[in-house]
């Protein structure tokens, strides 16, 4: 099988694979991909239950890799049923067929389907789980490369971080990851630590983030309200750096969806309130509202 993306806007060939699943508990997969490291960013922009990902995703994500990757699910009976990647990658960002140094990216993640269903990679719970789906992951990347972190647009360095040199940024990093979907009720979460060592400059950096997600169609507590209509907030946190106490960030966003065909058609109305607590810059805010009506073909 095989999978091929090409963005026309940014003129950027985003995703090229080859795979093959012949067998449920042992697939193989070579190419250009988003890494399957956090639920958030695998989500694709067209099926989030947001306008936008929170606003720790770009601090953390591991993007679109060049590797090869091992994936399967381990089906047991009930509740003994997991999934589980573990990949190569060059860890050094779309587009970049070259590693920098001898040390590649390397990814496991581990995803225990706690009810003994699969959980689609999608927001909102459009289909209503009558039986529920929900999901417990853990996964962890190790990288050295001239980058802090990842995008679309390939490697790149964090706030506060000079352009690398190869192999200048050792970052290690690890996520905890819960969902579940019921009823028409949905929950995303992630947690996560990073560290990012400077080999040049002798110093470390740690820093961490968490968002919770979650949303509701009410029409199921409350015939009267409109079935197509969904509720959904978030809030997000992020510290930069861990020694330095006074510098904080916060999102709390509240959507509304009114789905017309699924994630297909929909209108999404949402308010975003933004904190940013910084020692050089004090406290700055920012508030936004937004609506959007996406249609995919």
């Amino acid at each position: 099988m095989y999978f091929f993306e090409y963005e026309l806007v940014g003129s950027a060939l985003l995703d090229y694979r080859f795979m093959i699943e012949k067998l449920p508990y042992l697939s193989f997969k070579a190419g250009q991909w988003k890494v399957y490291y956090n639920r958030e960013r695998v989500i694709s922009s067209g099926s989030q239950q947001m306008l936008d990902r929170s606003m720790i995703n770009p601090y953390f994500t591991v993007d679109r890799q060049q590797g090869v990757s091992l994936y399967g699910r381990l089906d047991g009976r009930g509740a003994a049923d997991f999934n589980y990647w573990v990949s190569v990658f060059s860890g050094t960002g779309r587009g970049a067929n070259e590693n920098d140094d001898a040390y590649p990216m390397l990814m496991a993640r581990i995803q225990w389907n706690v009810l003994g269903r699969e959980l689609e990679f999608s927001g909102s719970d459009l289909t209503f789980h009558k039986r529920g789906a929900g999901i417990l992951a853990l996964a962890a990347v190790t990288n050295q490369s001239p980058y802090t972190k990842f995008s679309q647009n390939g490697g790149g360095e964090l706030w506060g971080f000079e352009p690398g040199e190869p192999g200048q940024y050792r970052v290690n990093q690890w996520v905890e990851e819960t969902a579940l979907m019921f009823r028409g009720f949905s929950w995303q979460q992630e947690f996560h630590w990073k560290q990012v060592h400077d080999r040049v400059n002798g110093s470390t950096t740690t820093m961490i983030g968490n968002y919770v997600q979650f949303g509701y169609f009410f029409h199921y507590a409350w015939s009267a309200i409109p079935k197509p209509l969904e509720l959904a907030f978030r809030h997000s946190f992020y510290y930069p750096d861990l020694n330095q106490t006074a510098d904080r960030q916060y999102e709390y966003s509240l959507a509304a969806n009114w789905f017309f065909h699924a994630h297909l058609n929909k209108l999404t109305a949402q308010v975003t309130y933004m904190e940013f607590r910084n020692t050089a810059t004090g406290l700055q805010e920012d508030l936004w509202i937004a609506l959007q009506w996406d249609i995919s073909i």
